[in-house]
């Protein structure tokens, strides 16, 4: 092969490879709101999960603080209802058996939980990934699940799985990460509500 037919056949790849980067750039920028939207409407249903007689969700991230250093808040909401505080949401992050766990904790201004979602994990399928699994129970009698058990409990609680939360068998760390999660963001959400005069 001569080298002018070697030169050809580059500039052709490229030239094939720039339609595509520039097709591809369009599609992003055609999607990139739908993309956007979609999130903020699946982030509202879940918030409206955790606080399903809510009418308002005013995010105030940078407010709240974690008392604990394994965990972080990535969003959090005030949750109103008309003029009124009754809770807060809180994104919050930890690790876990398989890498980082993000969980959606609600906290209601009378010192409970009203409810979590587990929005992203990586735990083992089988064992950690039971966490947020609607046919996993930890009382199959009541049809508890395991996240199921963190709803209306005081976050004055110890929170300590094997003693006041039910353990995922044979999912220790994920059970553990999860607790901690919540414990951390039940106490900086207390706090806070407190604060603002809407505790208990």
């Amino acid at each position: 092969m001569k080298v002018w037919d070697i030169l050809k056949f580059g500039l052709v790849l490229m030239a094939y490879a720039a339609a595509a980067c520039v097709g591809l750039a369009f599609v992003y920028a055609g999607t990139a709101k739908t993309i956007e939207q979609r999130e903020m409407d699946d982030q509202e249903a879940a918030l409206k999960e955790l606080f399903p007689g809510a009418e308002s969700f005013k995010e105030i991230t940078g407010a709240i603080t974690s008392p604990d250093h394994r965990v972080s808040f990535e969003s959090q909401w005030e949750v109103r209802q008309g003029d009124k505080i009754i809770g807060v949401a809180l994104q919050a992050v930890g690790g876990s058996y398989g890498g980082p766990i993000k969980i959606l904790v609600g906290v209601n201004t009378g010192g409970t939980i009203s409810r979590i979602k587990i929005m992203e994990h990586s735990d083992t399928p089988g064992l950690g990934a039971n966490a947020g699994k609607k046919g996993y129970f930890v009382n199959k009698e009541k049809k508890l699940t395991f996240y199921g058990q963190f709803d209306g409990k005081p976050v004055s609680d110890p929170f300590k799985p094997g003693d006041d939360v039910v353990v995922i068998t044979a999912a220790t760390i994920t059970s553990q990460a999860v607790s901690t999660a919540v414990k951390a963001a039940g106490t900086a959400a207390e706090q806070w509500l407190t604060e603002q005069g809407a505790g208990t």
